[in-house]
């Protein structure tokens, strides 16, 4: 393993995928289980391109490439450190002709690569709103957690310009703002058609929602069996570790 590549405080994480490794650093932002979750829940078909928008340290392009039969993967993320740390991950992997990490703004992204240029896109956005205990604007981890420079709208108006026709979208989110969020993708003639709730406990009520969007799709959702995480503390569901890779 080569570390030369690593920064001071960074580090590689195995993906358990492909013999795979991210680089990442714990001080600033690390990827956490939704953005794998997501990597389950999204449908990538043969000859696709997919964006990911607010990539972080590109995780998701990473493991859709494993994963999936899509074609090509491009990264999306507005933080010039995160999208270092990203690229750096794809060169480490030898990935650089599969995947793209763009440094941008989410809001600015149809102009950057033109309307209806992808088959697929995917988010782990902000979840929090501004007004959500905001400590630091400029903190990395706040950028990630908080709609500091994204709002909702934003991201679902500009998935919606990016879509090709019937093209689809995958997002993860909290419960909390399901109404919020199907409301502004059918608002913007996205249609949700696919939901699962995700539980950390069989017991727990859930702390995640992953949606599945169809642009120009006609009305009609199917909401999945729930996917629960633990078995026990720090033991995962069979269906965790499949998705995990484990």
């Amino acid at each position: 393993m080569d570390e030369s590549i690593l920064l001071p405080g960074e580090r590689f994480d195995d993906l358990q995928r492909n013999g795979y490794k991210i680089i990442q650093n714990p001080q600033k932002f690390c990827f956490g289980m939704d953005a794998v979750l997501l990597s389950g829940f999204a449908r990538v078909k043969k000859a696709e391109r997919v964006i990911d928008l607010g990539t972080g340290t590109g995780i998701i392009p990473i493991l859709l490439e494993a994963k999936t039969p899509g074609e090509h993967f491009t990264g999306l993320e507005i933080q010039p450190e995160s999208a270092d740390m990203a690229a750096r991950s794809v060169r480490y992997n030898g990935l650089e002709d599969r995947i793209s990490i763009v440094t941008g703004d989410i809001k600015d992204a149809a102009n950057l690569f033109g309307a209806s240029s992808f088959d697929v896109v995917t988010s782990n956005p902000p979840y929090m709103t501004k007004e959500h205990g905001l400590v630091n604007d400029a903190d990395a981890k706040t950028i990630a957690r908080h709609e500091v420079l994204c709002s909702l709208e934003d991201l679902i108006s500009q998935t919606a310009k990016l879509l090709k026709p019937n093209g689809r979208c995958y997002f993860v989110h909290r419960p909390f703002r399901l109404v919020e969020i199907l409301s502004m993708m059918s608002a913007y003639q996205v249609e949700p058609k696919r939901i699962q709730f995700v539980y950390p406990y069989v017991d727990k009520e859930p702390n995640m929602v992953l949606i599945e969007g169809l642009r120009g799709g006609k009305s009609r959702v199917t909401v999945e069996k729930p996917l629960i995480v633990y078995k026990s503390p720090g033991v995962y569901m069979p269906e965790i570790y499949d998705i995990y890779g484990y």
